[in-house]
């Protein structure tokens, strides 16, 4: 029985894994069609545009896989797989609803999914170096710059959070969640959203892709199913930020008959956090590099202090 219980799991994992990013994508072109006024998006296949994921999958198929001449061909061949794989290690982590529907209850869960994560945006930094191309390389160098300098407040978000509820594990975070802590953490629930969508180099923080400077950063000389790959894992890397972000701070599963509709509450939470990253895409300009790494420094690092500092006073005063 234990066996088959673990196969569900990691099969119901798997699953979400290979369609909720690919939901994201396509929601994407929606709203941004809506937004900005695009046909193509629109129309592709008839009613609503049902056909725009379609034919992107075969485009992508059909393009020839190219390997530069002068590329390390292995490291270059392996980025895709290393900027995708983690974010379904992560999905294992995170809790649905109650009563133990997770994949697998790690004792010091926040440590994990975050360690994980930054092992998932290395993936475009081995692609930049690997491409022997400069702007590959350039973009390289900021994704690497970027993810030092938004790890620190990611990490400082989540601790509070950690302090407060008094454990590493995601569902003992959420078993120990309170409603009056959504205004008491949203300082810190800003920092990590934030910082999760800088790492993701989602606009407006995507100075390491820039394609009107760069090319197209660390994923110029891609193409084919390994640009659909890098694709998918930043779509991947959307859900999984909302999600965390939706445990840590908006109550994960908690709603109205959360023994019945946890799953509910929690797939709308990180759906709604998903909307609002795709509309950050279309609503904000580009950051320029400096800008990116003064945000970092001059302003998220202070607001996380600040978060752990009230969790702090609150601990000791209230709790």
């Amino acid at each position: 029985m234990e066996f088959f219980d673990v196969a569900w799991r990691l099969l119901a994992v798997l699953v979400a894994f290979l369609t909720l990013p690919l939901l994201v994508g396509q929601t994407e072109h929606k709203v941004m069609a809506h937004m900005q006024g695009r046909v193509g998006p629109m129309y592709a296949g008839g009613f609503h545009g049902w056909a725009q994921l379609v034919a992107d999958g075969v485009k992508f198929a059909q393009k020839e896989d190219v390997v530069p001449a002068a590329a390390d061909r292995r490291v270059f061949q392996l980025a895709p797989a290393v900027a995708l794989v983690p974010y379904m290690l992560v999905l294992i982590a995170i809790p649905i609803a109650p009563n133990g529907v997770v994949g697998q209850v790690v004792d010091a869960g926040i440590f994990f999914v975050l360690a994980v994560l930054g092992v998932g945006v290395l993936g475009q930094v081995m692609g930049g170096w690997a491409s022997a191309n400069k702007y590959s390389l350039l973009g390289g160098m900021r994704t690497a710059a970027q993810l030092m300098a938004y790890e620190l407040p990611l990490l400082l978000a989540a601790a509070s959070v950690a302090m407060a509820a008094g454990t590493l594990s995601l569902p003992g975070m959420l078993e120990s969640w309170q409603w009056w802590w959504l205004p008491w953490q949203l300082i810190g629930a800003f920092v990590f959203f934030t910082a999760g969508i800088a790492e993701l180099h989602r606009p407006p923080f995507d100075a390491p892709l820039a394609p009107e400077e760069i090319i197209f950063g660390p994923l110029t000389e891609y193409g084919g199913l390994r640009f659909a790959l890098f694709m998918l894992a930043e779509y991947a890397g959307i859900v999984v930020v909302s999600a965390l972000t939706a445990v840590l701070f908006l109550g994960g599963w908690h709603g109205p008959f959360a023994d019945q509709l946890g799953w509910l509450w929690m797939l709308l939470k990180t759906a709604a956090l998903c909307f609002l990253v795709i509309w950050m895409r279309v609503a904000w300009p580009r950051l320029r590099a400096d800008q990116i790494q003064r945000f970092a420094w001059t302003c998220l690092v202070p607001l996380a202090l600040f978060q752990i500092a009230l969790t702090g006073v609150v601990k000791v005063v209230f709790l």
